[in-house]
């Protein structure tokens, strides 16, 4: 038996999986970290880049990788410390600190003319922040057919309270409370916390969450002196050469402190941060000695805030959410389907491929990290793969 209750014999169909997958140029490294029992174990091949001076370095365990979407369960996080120390409450409305926000207009129908409104019955409310559905957010659609869906994408970034106002000029998509959207939320949250805190987001966040749990390397940029561990991230499709095209150098967008700090999916971390951070969420808010949330926080975070009616409307296909539900950032899980996170297990992918889920029945974290744009979606045969792959390999 390996450490942690993993099997030797099962587990090495771990590192051959992360083999054929650098092999067939799907991504240039990967690691994946599973954390059980208080071992941990990793595995890690490939290197940081196709080309250049990162295809010298391997990757590793402090590999700066985007988080993309893993960014949302950090930024809720940062958001229950502040109702912790009761700046905020999570059904105050938000109006006091957001009033872009406040007496809000609601399209009368979602895929019609955004001058056809009808009054927000209630106002947002952080609890509606938190677990989505305050009532805008993405909309799916081809471009030219539905109007809001147009108007949210032509949303600019120059600044937190630039982009609030431009949402607030918008109607809702929906009325406070009716259904879950994605992603807008998790930027709300991150310029509510700015302003209740009265510091920057970055700061907020780096202040409450990294600094006490040691994860040095989270944050909205990297620093020059961080450049070399910093992985490449490729566009989704091949090249005619075999190899996805550069989405992202490491001397690009995040080389620089960004202007708009993006709690949707702007964060950057290591698998060593993020195990931290998952590591406390496990042991119910502290790691390390460090107490970043109480136990009870944790459990409502995790738990799942979606009611029968709001999931039978919401999600980005029917049936999205016959087998998970919503906490605050992150999806939890409701049904087994397949090999893979038990029922009560919790967490997020992202973007770019990176992935985490705690699974409480099993003492067992697990991280994924590589550089991939749209490599995240669960959907996809190398997830299944994977999973069946770490669920199978427990022992004990």
């Amino acid at each position: 038996m390996a450490a942690g209750g993993f099997s030797s014999k099962r587990l090495a169909r771990l590192q051959g999986l992360l083999e054929r997958h650098v092999e067939s140029s799907l991504v240039p490294g990967m690691v994946v970290v599973l954390a059980r029992h208080g071992e941990v174990h990793i595995e890690a091949t490939g290197y940081l880049a196709f080309e250049g001076p990162g295809s010298q370095t391997p990757m590793a365990v402090d590999t700066i990788c985007r988080l993309g979407s893993m960014s949302k369960p950090i930024v809720a996080a940062c958001a229950m410390t502040l109702v912790e120390d009761c700046t905020l409450r999570l059904d105050d409305p938000v109006d006091d600190l957001l009033p872009e926000l406040a007496g809000m207009t609601v399209l009368a129908d979602p895929q019609g003319p955004l001058d056809d409104t009808v009054p927000a019955e209630r106002p947002i409310t952080l609890r509606d922040v938190l677990d989505g559905t305050l009532g805008t957010g993405m909309v799916p659609a081809e471009p030219g057919t539905v109007p809001i869906a147009d108007a949210l994408n032509a949303l600019e970034y120059p600044s937190q309270d630039e982009w609030i106002r431009q949402l607030g000029d918008l109607p809702l998509v929906h009325q406070p409370g009716e259904r879950w959207m994605y992603d807008t939320a998790a930027n709300v949250t991150g310029v509510l916390i700015s302003r209740a805190t009265g510091m920057s987001f970055g700061d907020a966040v780096r202040e409450r969450v990294c600094m006490p749990l040691g994860m040095a390397d989270t944050g909205f940029s990297v620093g020059s002196e961080s450049i070399g561990r910093f992985a490449t991230a490729y566009e989704q499709d091949n090249a005619a050469t075999g190899e996805p095209p550069v989405e992202d150098a490491p001397d690009g967008r995040f080389s620089r402190p960004r202007l708009f700090e993006s709690g949707g999916g702007g964060l950057v971390s290591t698998a060593q941060d993020y195990l931290a951070f998952a590591s406390a969420l496990l042991a119910g808010g502290s790691h390390g000695g460090e107490r970043v949330l109480s136990r009870t926080a944790v459990t409502l975070m995790t738990s799942d805030h979606l009611t029968p009616t709001q999931k039978a409307i919401s999600g980005f296909w029917p049936g999205y959410f016959d087998a998970i539900g919503w906490g605050f950032g992150m999806s939890v899980r409701t049904r087994r389907t397949h090999l893979g996170p038990s029922v009560g297990s919790y967490g997020w992918p992202g973007f770019y491929g990176t992935a985490w889920y705690n699974d409480p029945a099993e003492d067992l974290t697990t991280l994924v990290f590589m550089q991939r744009a749209h490599a995240g979606d669960q959907r996809l045969p190398m997830w299944h793969d994977f999973w069946t792959t770490v669920y199978q390999a427990i022992d004990d």
